[in-house]
């Protein structure tokens, strides 16, 4: 199974090939060159030529420097332990310094500055700067993720591994064991996964695959207990398995579900999870029935907790919504980008089985 490296702040960043960074880091740059050029402006209407002029110089070099820099992080470069600071400092200010070249040939090409070594120079060197700027913000940015993480699965180990369900699973296992010695067998080998992936945890972030099979084997343990009362339905591509989501996300949706939508109702409850690609992304949707009456309300740190993770994650390039819906229900979405140009050998066997049925 092929996990991704966790974060460094000494690597190459690839946060760079995020959306939200691209924006920051854009607005950054031309925020720095507008208030550069406000100091040299005799009125306001001269600042706001200047700015248009020089932005038409900037703007590119930037999206070179965001390109280069993207392509970089996600090379994965191999670089000796002790290197990677002075390295990854080297490659990304030289980068910038070249890129600052770019702005300032592009410049004295539309005759807005003179083609001396001292504006040359000026213009190199602002380039270094920002790009240094931006990668220390990186680095401050992945370190503030990183004990984040961490301090969210220890909470999460309280709240989403409750002392009651244990008991449940415990007693349901006991009572099987007479019964029904593989089912119980089972239920202990779910339970023994869960608090694994909970207690020493899988990294950072997981495939999308790793989730589902996790809270299968929650909704596995939970379906002894509840019997004909719990009703759940999967419908998962395989095309969506390999998008990178934190570790331990699915799981507390899914209690969620059970917890607020089966446990409290006499007749029981359904649940349904469906994952799918759509443009480049996977969407994946909780749906479960309310009771009747007045829902059983909680205090919502679950849902609070899966989006600021997710957000830690994926910044901007994520969405999540929940809610009451129509029908008497309540409907968790989530949306994750896809990894392009990589797939699970789970949807490889899945798709080669399809095609295997096919006459």
């Amino acid at each position: 199974m092929f996990m991704p490296p966790e974060s460094d702040p000494n690597d190459l960043p690839d946060d760079l090939c995020q959306g939200g960074v691209v924006l920051r880091t854009v607005l950054f740059v031309h925020g720095v060159v507008a208030l550069g050029l406000g100091f040299r402006a005799l009125s306001v209407r001269q600042w706001l030529v200047d700015v248009s002029v020089v932005v038409a110089a900037v703007l590119p070099a930037t999206l070179v420097w965001l390109l280069a820099a993207c392509a970089l992080g996600r090379a994965r470069l191999r670089v000796p332990q002790r290197a990677q600071p002075a390295v990854a400092w080297l490659v990304l200010c030289g980068l910038g310094a070249a890129c600052g070249a770019m702005a300032w040939t592009l410049l004295v090409w539309l005759g807005q500055i003179d083609e001396g070594w001292p504006t040359g120079l000026a213009t190199v060197g602002s380039g270094a700067a920002l790009s240094g700027a931006v990668f220390h913000w990186l680095r401050q940015r992945t370190r503030m993720r990183l004990p984040a993480g961490t301090q969210a699965r220890l909470a999460e180990l309280q709240s989403r591994i409750r002392p009651h369900f244990l008991f449940n699973a415990l007693n349901s296992a006991i009572a099987l064991v007479r019964v029904d010695p593989a089912q119980a067998e089972a239920v202990l080998e779910d339970l023994s996964e869960l608090f694994r992936a909970a207690l020493v945890g899988s990294g950072e972030r997981v495939t999308l695959g790793e989730e589902v099979e996790l809270a299968q084997r929650y909704l596995a343990i939970e379906q002894v207990r509840f019997g004909d009362r719990l009703n759940v339905r999967w419908k998962i591509d395989p095309l969506v398995e390999n998008a990178w989501v934190p570790s331990l996300l699915l799981q507390p949706l899914v209690e969620n579900a059970v917890k607020h939508g089966v446990e409290p109702s006499p007749t029981g409850g359904a649940i349904r999870i469906r994952a799918q690609a759509r443009h480049g992304h996977a969407l994946v949707t909780i749906t479960n029935t309310v009771p009747e009456g007045r829902p059983r309300k909680g205090h919502g740190m679950a849902l609070h907790n899966v989006r600021d993770r997710l957000q830690l994650l994926h910044d901007l390039d994520m969405r999540f919504e929940a809610g009451p819906i129509e029908g008497g229900r309540f409907r968790v979405r989530l949306l994750v980008p896809l990894v392009k140009g990589t797939e699970t050998a789970r949807g490889s066997a899945q798709r080669q089985k399809d095609k295997e049925k096919q006459p």
